[in-house]
């Protein structure tokens, strides 16, 4: 796992730039502490931070150059076929000076061009320049499990792993008041946007090529091959269908075992991460697994689950036992790595969870991706229940007054109860797409807009934010099934959201984390499958469940699903309370900055204290980061 950057110039004013490259590894270090690298040539410089993983020994450093000195690579990721891959080109008669899988990744390149892509199993980000071509050629894995930045004015383009490396390259900082509008509804910034004018991000499953004139061209290579038909037909019994992801499962995580350096797995006691050490175990003995717990919050501490799978399988397992005090500490330390707005706020906990696995390992396996491949959340459910329809579902919908007027609160069985009959009814009386994003939010349009000082209003497109809307909600219809859902998903919820939060926090501590769940074999399966194996009216992620009953303690079959949830509320009112009342969200500061509403600001602080809390802590959360991340890198 690395931290790449790179420049093209176009102009004598963009070789300037070039320049600023060894600034912009700089700012990767977290991402790459064992080394860095620089290549500069003509109008074209790359730059690599390096976290040794395959090949620990000098010569597998980047930048990496071929024996005929012609192309150049730097490289952010794993291939986990390369050995495989390696083979093959040897008996075409290539030869080998390092055991790594960037020199493979190279001498694919020269072999076949952009076709090779997909013969890649793995997650990636990298660059090649040909020298002699003067080409560069910039791709992205295909589910987006590692990110790409990269901004193109009429001078030069860059790319980056992280925006505070592209931001070294001296461009400007013009808030996108599409993205920052995005960002209060969603608490991120999707794809392709960032919260930077001219900054995009390359989507997964794409690659773009610059050539010395200055043209780009962007093309997709890789999409989830999902037809409805064929998925709804598919002849497989069900039983079949749960020995092919057993098997696939089983291939995807013992391909993520290899690795020169410490190797472990995250074990939070879901059925998920349970699944891939129960794999993991059949291929190592005494795996290394992690889990955290929370001494102050035993509703959410779920390590006497991750115990029953540990001892199962004979682990050499270890808990992190934190009280909200560990937590508090970690916070800032979480909210200065992130250099774009983004406020999940699990994203805290998978910090301080990365923060200690990194102690004794270097590598850690992680069930992230079942949820949206499988169908694993409540809103899952929730959308199964709407389109059945049924007494039920239009009861709570007719209720929708009632709800209302409730109390609501996330930190309350009963008042989050409450919160999901709302929303449950909110949803049944929306079309498939607009239910879609209500859920998905944690504010309305309106809500989020009201955020907003009255000048940014009158400067926010709402052509721009309809037409990026409608992109994400493209695949929904009326008539569709949870495959749609799911497929939304993939593109919008995992790449934007759960996968930054990981890439996010698991390299600000040096660590790297891999997803069987997500290699693509696996994923293009689980499009293949109809609805009906993955949820039904009493089972969510249905097929996962019952593929690896055998394997996995019963007890684990018998208890609720809970996220990594932090104490935001009780911060918010304790600790946190003198840096959002007096300083972020100041009536002062707010004014100052120009951005939001004082008035809307104020009311939101008020709620903070009432009875009818709802989703505050998240609206509130989403506030905090922004403001923090303003003081950073825009003051």
């Amino acid at each position: 796992m690395c931290g790449i950057s790179g420049i093209y110039a176009f102009t004598e004013e963009g070789r300037k730039a070039i320049g600023r490259l060894p600034h912009t590894t700089d700012a990767l270090q977290q991402r790459g502490p064992d080394s860095q690298g620089h290549f500069t040539h003509g109008n074209v410089g790359l730059g690599h931070r390096r976290l040794s993983i395959i090949d620990v020994s000098d010569v597998a450093c980047q930048p990496m150059v071929d024996e005929a000195e012609r192309y150049v690579i730097v490289f952010n990721g794993e291939i986990f076929n390369f050995q495989e891959l390696r083979q093959q080109l040897i008996s075409q008669g290539y030869s080998f000076f390092s055991q790594s899988d960037t020199e493979v990744l190279l001498k694919l390149y020269i072999q076949q061009g952009p076709e090779f892509l997909k013969k890649l199993n793995g997650f990636f980000a990298f660059a090649i320049y040909d020298k002699e071509e003067e080409t560069l050629f910039v791709a992205r894995d295909r589910m987006g499990v590692k990110p790409l930045l990269m901004f193109q004015d009429e001078d030069k383009l860059v790319f980056a792993s992280e925006m505070k490396s592209i931001l070294e390259f001296g461009i400007p900082r013009k808030l996108d008041y599409v993205s920052l509008y995005e960002y209060l509804q969603l608490n991120y910034i999707p794809a392709p946007a960032s919260i930077f004018k001219g900054v995009k991000k390359l989507m997964p499953g794409h690659y773009l090529r610059v050539g010395k004139k200055g043209k780009t061209e962007i093309k997709r290579w890789y999409k989830i091959p999902y037809d409805e038909k064929k998925a709804k037909n598919n002849s497989l019994s069900y039983e079949a269908q749960q020995k092919k992801l057993v098997d696939l499962m089983d291939g995807a995580v013992q391909r993520r075992m290899i690795s020169d350096v410490p190797l472990g797995a995250f074990l939070s006691g879901g059925i998920d991460s349970s699944v891939i050490v129960a794999l993991a175990s059949r291929h190592t003995q005494h795996l290394n697994t992690f889990s955290i717990g929370y001494k102050d919050e035993p509703f959410f501490d779920e390590t006497k689950y991750a115990k029953l799978v540990a001892d199962k399988y004979k682990t050499n397992h270890t808990v992190f036992s934190l009280t909200n005090n560990d937590l508090y500490e970690h916070l800032f330390r979480a909210l200065d790595y992130i250099d774009e707005p983004f406020a999940d706020s699990s994203a805290l906990a998978v910090n301080i969870l990365s923060y200690h696995t990194r102690q004794k390992v270097t590598v850690a396996l992680s069930g992230d991706g079942a949820d949206e491949l499988f169908a694993g959340y409540n809103k899952h459910m929730a959308e199964y229940k709407v389109r059945k329809g049924g007494f039920v579902a239009e009861t709570v919908a007719a209720l929708l007054p009632v709800w209302e007027m409730m109390p609501k609160s996330r930190s309350s069985s009963f008042g989050n109860r409450i919160r999901q009959f709302q929303r449950f009814g909110e949803g049944m009386n929306l079309s498939a797409k607009d239910r879609y994003w209500r859920w998905a939010t944690f504010a309305t349009e309106d809500d989020a807009k009201s955020l907003l000082s009255g000048k940014v209003k009158r400067t926010l497109s709402k052509d721009v934010y309809k037409k990026r809307r409608q992109k994400i909600l493209s695949h929904l219809s009326q008539k569709g099934d949870i495959n749609e859902v799911l497929l939304t998903d993939m593109n919008l919820v995992l790449p934007n959201d759960m996968l930054t939060k990981v890439d996010l926090m698991s390299m600000a501590n040096s660590l790297e984390v891999r997803t069987p769940f997500l290699d693509y074999k696996v994923v293009n399966f689980a499009f293949s499958l109809p609805q009906s194996s993955k949820i039904d009216g009493g089972m969510k992620k249905k097929i996962v469940q019952d593929a690896f009953r055998g394997m996995l303690p019963p007890e684990l079959y018998k208890r609720p699903k809970h996220g990594f949830e932090v104490p935001l509320l009780k911060w918010f009112q304790n600790e946190l309370k003198p840096m959002i009342m007096d300083d972020l969200l100041s009536d002062s500061f707010i004014e100052a900055q120009g951005i939001f509403n004082v008035k809307e600001i104020q009311r939101l602080k008020m709620q903070l204290f009432s009875s009818n809390l709802g989703d505050i802590h998240a609206r509130i959360w989403a506030l905090v980061v922004f403001q923090h991340w303003w003081k950073k890198w825009m003051m």
